[in-house]
């Protein structure tokens, strides 16, 4: 019998986790530093409020760096914390998990 999950690990990940888009972010930073609009450019169906909304989640969770260079124009790229780090194996999982998910669709 499955036990009651609420207030466990899993629900806490998913509180920080949870939505459409962090996960995702933070695949794309796995790679390293990236600015705003190469975010952008990468996930076309998110929106610039969204963006900046998830970005500012994940930093105040301490998952994201924000670097502002003193350049004209202004330069800012996020890249993720060591705790952010932390989220490789959850995204190597999910990427085998879409794969699977792909695979089993029909056609």
């Amino acid at each position: 019998m499955k036990s009651n999950i609420s207030g466990c690990s899993v629900e806490e990940a998913m509180r920080l986790l949870g939505g459409r888009w962090r996960l995702l972010i933070a695949s794309y930073l796995i790679d390293g530093p990236r600015r705003f609009n190469d975010l952008r450019r990468d996930m076309p169906g998110i929106s610039q409020r969204s963006l900046t909304l998830d970005l500012r989640a994940l930093e105040e969770a301490g998952l994201v760096k924000r670097t502002v260079y003193p350049t004209a124009p202004v330069k800012v790229e996020y890249e993720l914390t060591p705790d952010g780090e932390r989220l490789k194996p959850v995204v190597e999982v999910m990427k085998e998990f879409g794969l699977w998910v792909k695979g089993k669709a029909p056609a």
